[in-house]
């Protein structure tokens, strides 16, 4: 019987190590992943996330449960989503575009929140400062810096002196690109021109009331008119107003050129930190990221629709050029 004790004793000490705290939370990991709504440079931060996870050992139906819904535009229903995610009690939630991280910020406090897409994280209140936020809160943010967005406006329409902007009023992160722009424009020798759309059905009719008032439409990654951005794209092609967006995949879409982060690498760039905070990092000691590597996308096709001819030299510093 001692000799029995003593195999089962080894046996159960041997096995424990398969039962480490660390073995635990990576065979239990659970992220659970939240859009505010489906369009091509959110989709790819969602894969990118699920990539760098895979890359790091992570894989969903092995250690992982990776689960994903999008709120289809809906702040309510968001919040929805969030609350039921939160009662599920995942390792981490990751919250795509700020409407959405808003939604999950606000509905907890412990469990840990990693946001994406975010264009400033403290005028969406969502953290106080760019450092680190001391709570359940971190992320990475795809704040662009707007003198190269005008200098790139003046390469593709040098005479433009008057450049609308589509976004909706109820989005943090558009409203913050709007008041900069205000201010940034009129240093360049332009002017900015608002149309609101409160909603991704408003965004045609917003585009049209631009119509004679101006010479270009800047768009930047307002969930709104990404979203909508085809409908966009007609109203540019009818006017003969070129468009200049602020993500690339809008140009595969119709836009004319953009200079904007790779989405896809953004999103590798969050799984890490959520990577990070599975080995046992604490959000709040994480600073908030940025990417500092931004692409240039041009559509000498989307320009001409558009009434213009892009420059041989824009086309050949592009870093893709979409036929």
């Amino acid at each position: 019987m001692k000799k029995r004790s003593l195999m089962v004793a080894i046996a159960l000490a041997l096995g424990a190590t398969a039962f480490t705290p660390a073995a635990m939370a990576q065979a239990q990991a659970s992220v659970a992943v939240l859009a505010i709504v489906e369009h091509p440079a959110l989709d790819a931060v969602r894969d990118g996330a699920h990539d760098a996870l895979k890359a790091a050992g992570y894989v969903d139906g092995k250690n992982l449960k990776w689960q994903y819904q999008s709120a289809q535009g809906n702040a309510a229903t968001a919040a929805q989503i969030a609350r039921q995610f939160i009662g599920e009690n995942p390792s981490v939630i990751v919250a795509i575009a700020t409407p959405t991280s808003q939604a999950a910020v606000a509905a907890t406090k412990t469990v840990p929140i990693v946001f994406a897409a975010v264009t400033d994280p403290v005028a969406a209140k969502l953290t106080s400062s760019w450092g680190p936020s001391g709570t359940n809160v971190a992320g990475v943010s795809d704040k662009l810096p707007l003198q190269p967005q005008i200098d790139l406006i003046k390469k593709v329409v040098p005479n433009a002196k008057r450049v609308g902007m589509v976004y909706n009023p109820g989005e943090a992160n558009s409203v913050v690109v709007v008041k900069e722009m205000k201010a940034a424009l009129p240093k360049n020798g332009m002017e900015l021109v608002e149309a609101a759309a409160p909603r991704s059905v408003d965004v045609s009719t917003a585009a049209r009331s631009l119509i004679g008032k101006v010479d270009v439409i800047y768009t930047n990654t307002d969930n709104n008119v990404v979203s909508s951005y085809e409908s966009l794209v007609k109203v540019g092609q009818d006017a003969k107003i070129p468009l200049i967006a602020a993500d690339t995949a809008s140009v595969e879409r119709g836009a004319v050129a953009a200079l904007g982060i790779n989405y896809h690498d953004l999103g590798e760039q969050t799984g890490r930190m959520v990577v990070k905070i599975l080995k046992g990092e604490k959000p709040g000691a994480m600073p908030v990221e940025t990417s500092d590597k931004l692409e240039l996308y041009v559509n000498p096709g989307a320009a001409k629709k558009q009434g213009i001819t892009l420059s041989d030299a824009l086309i050949k510093s592009a870093t893709k050029v979409v036929e």
